[in-house]
């Protein structure tokens, strides 16, 4: 019998032995005798196989969010955290139904991102203000740096803003911003390890603790100035311990008896909705595991591990729920708990319920999930209105970069963007040429060896213009788009003025920035010239990444996965073509040679995932994949330009937007909050 079998063997309510999880350990789940650990045992079996849901008939929904895009925006999850709330609110709230939106009030100041409180007025780190009151003042228990049980002063604000409820919460040690000396240098916003110590996973622990907490204080003591949800929407990774607190806390306090029947229920009968942005951020921490457990459960926590006992499924590594293997793993109750679960694309949903290399330790339990219906795929809204050609937008680029003039087009209009290609060429050269303009309008961004091309702009209408400003991670794929570039390099030796003109780069891993500057380098030895039509750098600025795709014809996003993608979105809108890998919601938002192109067949750990047989034995893998659907986009763009222009205005009529009548995400979403169903 191991040591934790042994400690664990009475009913003694216990904290979970330090660092337990470093040592070989067993749980062995009896049959208890007890109906309240009965049910907690079987609740991931229950939840898993269930699709029940209660009558709801106006929707109180709480979006529980560590970003917004309003106040800490860091991806596309602050995104949907602001726009499903405000555009739910717009189309549904005459009716009675509402989403409220309940986040950390962030203080302090990364260097990029800074947020104050100051005077009632909540200046958030993404430009926006608000005007807040403090409604509710309470103590969450949490583990101090002692690793002893402390009780932090936790505050919420109230404010409003686009027709939606915000409640931030504020505690000035875990929502701290303020990085510590030894913040890694790719932990920026939300995420640094700040002033205090405090690094992501401990932080929003804290924050679904808090938010737990605060629910039981509702439920303990009704106030009609903030009712009790009847929705929590938990938005990825980050509120993942919500679902455990909710289901398993609020019966080990019955059991114990410090909570009465009637209050624990009405929390955990609230359902709770998981937001999955992408299944590779799960929340892990080794070395906190049974700091974080002890946290969350407090005394608890050992009589809620031991019964915490996973759905049936082939992984060893999951058989409880609140860790994987060894490891406190963030998203886990949640995956296992929550009474609804949705992923931003449809198809990405396909993925992770099939293929380990998408769904990771948890693709058998997804599956599972998606059997008994309480698994869903919903393509995250993006508003047209503010990624379409904007006359606004357009005549502030022109004011920052002083002598352009990129113009307004629509679909009926691409001669324009014939001529915003001219303006993007024009500003690229002078780029390449004047330092002290350079310093003046892209400061922060590292450019490679510019060119002046200028002697193009006459000519724009007879060269593709490619470009790829992504945020430059491993997932975007600017290893297969550099293999794409150096292929079509070869190939068009014998036609140089045909080779296209690329723009390539973005903020993030500064690896990715030297394989692209080797890409510039290389090409110099196949064609001088075409090195010349190869723009990479390093950092993003909103005017120039906007500029950048005005002019262009294509936008590369060959992707390893993507559970929806935001950017192919904001290129359409564009009219530049998306050519993308067909995976997760890049299948179903582009259709292939309609409004832009995809690859014929796309391979995950050299299986095919998605296209025939035939095409998966003829393109081999996705490097030679991609290139084909790179080489079918210039086809079209030299052999077919009037299909190409239609693909053009097909892409820019497409309307992605949260409430667009009857088929926007947020139609969706209400039948989900309503019916539990699609």
């Amino acid at each position: 019998m191991s040591e934790f079998s042994k400690y664990t063997q009475d009913n003694v309510f216990h904290f979970l032995p330090l660092n337990f999880n470093k040592r070989k350990f067993s749980v062995v789940y009896g049959i208890p005798q007890d109906s309240i650990l009965k049910k907690m045992q079987n609740m991931a079996k229950n939840q898993c196989l269930n699709d029940a849901w209660p009558v709801i008939k106006n929707v109180n929904a709480w979006m529980i969010t560590a970003e917004t895009a309003t106040f800490m925006k860091w991806g596309g999850l602050g995104m949907v955290a602001s726009e499903l709330p405000e555009n739910f609110n717009t189309v549904f709230g005459k009716d009675g139904h509402n989403i409220s939106i309940v986040c950390p009030m962030y203080i302090g100041d990364t260097g990029k991102k800074k947020a104050e409180l100051s005077g009632g007025i909540y200046n958030g780190a993404e430009g926006r203000s608000i005007k807040v009151k403090k409604t509710k003042s309470f103590q969450v228990a949490f583990l101090g740096k002692l690793n002893k049980l402390r009780r932090f002063n936790v505050d919420i604000y109230r404010g409003e803003l686009n027709g939606v409820t915000y409640y931030f919460v504020h505690n000035k040690t875990f929502f701290s911003i303020n990085p510590a000396e030894n913040n890694p240098s790719g932990q920026g916003g939300c995420y640094v390890l700040n002033e205090f110590g405090i690094d992501e996973v401990e932080r929003f622990a804290f924050f679904s603790k808090c938010v737990y907490t605060l629910l039981e204080g509702l439920a303990l003591l009704p106030d009609k100035t903030m009712p009790l949800p009847n929705i929590l929407i938990a938005n990825d990774w980050h509120s993942g311990a919500l679902s455990g607190l909710t289901k398993y806390l609020t019966l080990a306090k019955v059991y114990a008896g410090r909570l009465s029947v009637e209050v624990a229920r009405a929390i955990s009968s609230i359902p709770v909705v998981y937001i999955v942005h992408h299944m590779g951020y799960q929340g892990w921490d080794y070395q906190n595991t049974s700091r974080i457990l002890n946290s969350l459960y407090e005394d608890l926590s050992t009589l809620v591990f031991k019964h915490a006992k996973a759905v049936k499924n082939g992984n060893p590594r999951t058989t409880n729920t609140l860790i994987v293997s060894d490891t406190y793993n963030q998203a886990s109750s949640n995956i296992h708990l929550a009474d609804r679960i949705v992923t931003v694309s449809k198809n990405y949903m396909e993925e992770v319920s099939k293929e380990k290399g998408f769904g990771f330790d948890f693709r058998d339990v997804l599956k599972i999930r998606k059997n008994y219906r309480n698994f869903f795929g919903i393509v995250n809204g993006y508003e047209k209105k503010l990624i379409s050609p904007n006359e606004k937008k357009i005549a502030e680029i022109n004011a920052y970069f002083k002598d352009t003039n990129f113009k307004y087009y629509d679909g009926s209009q691409l001669n324009v963007k014939i001529h915003n290609k001219r303006e993007c060429i024009k500003l690229l050269s002078r780029l390449a040429k004047d330092e002290t303009y350079r310093e003046q309008v892209v400061p922060l961004i590292d450019l490679y060896n510019f060119d002046n091309i200028s002697s193009l702009a006459r000519d724009a209408e007879k060269i593709p213009f490619i470009c790829m400003t992504s945020r430059m991670v491993e997932q975007k794929g600017y290893d297969v788009a550099i293999n794409a570039i150096l292929q079509i390099s070869f190939k068009y030796r014998n036609s140089p003025e045909n080779f296209p003109i690329f723009v390539l780069g973005g903020a993030g891993n500064k690896d990715l920035y030297s394989d692209l500057q080797t890409l510039k380098d290389n090409t110099k030895q196949i064609f001088r010239d075409f090195a010349k039509r190869i723009f990479v750098f390093h950092g993003y600025k909103d005017e120039f990444a906007y500029a950048v795709q005005l002019a262009a014809d294509f936008y590369m996003m060959p992707s390893y996965f993507e559970p929806c993608g935001l950017t192919q979105m904001e290129a359409m809108a564009k009219g530049s073509l998306p050519i993308a890998t067909s995976t997760g919601g890049l299948v179903d938002t582009i259709e292939d040679s309609v409004d832009g192109f995809r690859t014929q067949a796309f391979f995950a750990g050299g299986e095919r995932v998605y296209g025939s047989n035939l095409m998966a034995q003829h393109l081999k893998n996705n490097l030679n994949a991609y290139e084909d659907a790179v080489e079918r986009a210039l086809r079209c763009f030299y052999v077919a330009p009037q299909d190409l222009h239609q693909m053009q205005r097909r892409a820019m009529a497409d309307d992605f937007s949260w409430s667009t009548p009857e088929n926007g995400s947020v139609y969706k979403y209400f039948k989900l909050f309503t019916t539990g169903s699609l």
